[in-house]
């Protein structure tokens, strides 16, 4: 099964929370960690990853936090996945080094990647804004190709 890993999960909810709160300069890690019921610790850590890509921006001090770098309508979902995971594969064989000791005789390998190619692609459509219901309806970005 394909599943985000809880570090992308909650990068992701951290920038929908973001997102939602336009109008305060900056949300402590805290609060977003105490709205979803999530490892503050590990919040902190995804979200000073998140400041390292240049997604959010970090203010320090008293009044201190987090705010979105870039408009909620200019961040992808995938920019998010990636700069807390890395680059996304599906299979070992759709890596950049692509190693696999079948490959001259695997059937299957172009099939993943066309389906590697499409959960970029909507990953790289869906913007933070759709998913905090401020942009495009999300269900219409997903299609999938036969």
């Amino acid at each position: 099964m394909l599943r985000l890993t809880k570090k992308a999960d909650y990068g992701l909810m951290a920038l929908k929370y973001l997102a939602e709160h336009p109008d305060v300069p900056a949300v402590s890690a805290k609060d977003i960690a105490d709205a979803y019921h999530i490892p503050q610790q590990l919040l902190a850590k995804i979200l000073q990853r998140l400041a390292k890509e240049g997604l959010v921006k970090s203010h320090a001090g008293m009044n201190g936090g987090y705010a979105l770098a870039r408009s909620s309508r200019e961040i992808t979902a995938f920019e998010v996945i990636r700069a807390i995971d890395g680059p996304l594969f599906i299979t070992s064989c759709v890596t950049v080094s692509g190693a696999c000791d079948l490959h001259d005789s695997c059937t299957i390998k172009e099939p993943l990647a066309r389906v590697n190619d499409s959960i970029t692609d909507v990953l790289k459509k869906m913007r933070i804004a759709d998913l905090a219901g401020t942009g495009h309806d999300v269900h219409t970005l997903v299609s999938i190709k036969s």
